[in-house]
């Protein structure tokens, strides 16, 4: 046979286009995939690949031996090309601790991090004091503030402290109906969340605003948002009539 030099490759042998090479490397990744000998270091190190197509993951989710090491099941559950149908299952039989990582993992795709935030609150009523703990202090900004309506004072403080809390959470949370008054007296007594401008206006919506705070929390709304904060504000009637009393910009 005559060959062109260096390479061996066959004179007029067509050389192999993009396309004949692409099938030829997900042939090879298939069959690693589905490969019964595949230890869980080798399926973490094909996972670690962003360019996996969704053949190589369903098959690598079929694989009996890989997918029984909780490390693969993370990973797989996490990776950006899993399709949905393997990734949320697979969520869901996380561990707790497991699901927190996923959901704080800046690669896993945004809807799948809300499934396993989802799973965690979902959780938390079974959960040990020293675990919500930890999630109070560690986990995302929903969970946290979720642990905000914990009736363990401990978890509510230490959720309060939670970096990845949000103004709007922080406002769901005091609005939600099992916010109870220490809840309410912890934001209004914080260092960061008392002096935020529509955290005060949630806090003048609720029952168990302490009057002082209320009057101090009212000063500098126009009269009319105060009436209307009042209007579909829970705390008591009088209450509400010492703010508007006592208010420099609505007084008389």
């Amino acid at each position: 046979m005559v060959t062109n030099g260096e390479n061996l490759q066959p004179v007029g042998a067509s050389d192999p286009t993009p396309e004949t090479q692409g099938n030829a490397a997900d042939e090879e990744l298939l069959h690693a995939a589905s490969d019964p000998a595949l230890t869980e270091d080798l399926a973490l190190a094909l996972l670690k690949r962003t360019d996996l197509p969704a053949t190589v993951l369903e098959q690598l989710a079929r694989n009996v031996a890989a997918i029984k090491a909780r490390k693969v099941k993370i990973a797989l559950a996490g990776h950006l090309h899993t399709p949905r149908h393997i990734s949320i299952p697979l969520v869901r039989q996380l561990y707790t601790f497991d699901l927190m990582q996923v959901a704080l993992s800046p690669t896993v795709p945004a809807d799948v991090k809300v499934v396993a935030e989802d799973v965690v609150i979902s959780r938390l009523k079974s959960v040990t004091l020293g675990e919500r703990l930890t999630l109070a202090r560690r986990a995302s900004g929903r969970v946290a503030a979720a642990l905000l309506l914990d009736p363990e004072a401990r978890v509510m403080q230490t959720a309060l402290q939670n970096g990845r809390l949000t103004e709007s959470l922080v406002i769901g949370a005091v609005l939600r109906p099992q916010a109870g008054a220490a809840l309410v007296h912890a934001v209004a007594q914080h260092a960061n969340w008392s002096f935020r401008r529509e955290v005060r206006i949630a806090l003048l919506r609720t029952e168990f605003l302490p009057p002082t705070r209320a009057l101090e929390f009212s000063r500098g709304v126009s009269l009319a948002l105060l009436r209307e904060i009042l209007a579909n504000s829970r705390l008591p009637e009088a209450v509400k009539r010492e703010v508007l009393q006592g208010n420099p910009i609505t007084a008389p």
